[in-house]
Formats: C-alpha cells, structure tokens, sequence
C-alpha cells in the first residue's frame, strides 16, 4: 500500500481534493499501477508551528501582515 505525505499550511477542502486526486494519480502513472490502493494523508500545519533557517515564521507573518 503506497503512502503519500504531504504536509502544507492551511489549505481549503478544494486544494486538499486536487491534491488527493492529482498526487494519486501522477504517483500510480509513474509507479505503472493502479490508483486504488493509494492512500494521501495530509498534515497542515500553522506558520506559528514552523521554523526555518533558524527563525520562527510566525515572525516573518507577523512581519508581511504590518507591511500589507
């Protein structure tokens, strides 16, 4: 049974569904099987979760907020 992780921001129901849909299928194309034993999970995860580079991102959103 092939696993696809992705983990993302925030993300609609209609992002999470395109992901789901396309990510199976270019996968299952590329692995020359079928779809249905695929499984997606998706992990969403805040920018307040994250650091990077050694910064926190909840810095650099706070930051892109006060110059919008």
């Amino acid at each position: 049974m092939p696993v696809i992780t992705i983990q993302a921001p925030k993300l609609s129901n209609e992002q999470k569904k395109e992901l789901t849909i396309t990510l199976t299928n270019e996968a299952a194309r590329i692995m020359n099987m079928p779809v249905a034993p695929f499984t997606v999970l998706i992990y969403e995860n805040d920018l307040t979760n994250i650091g990077f580079g050694g910064k926190w991102l909840g810095d650099m959103n706070a930051a892109n907020t006060k110059e919008d």
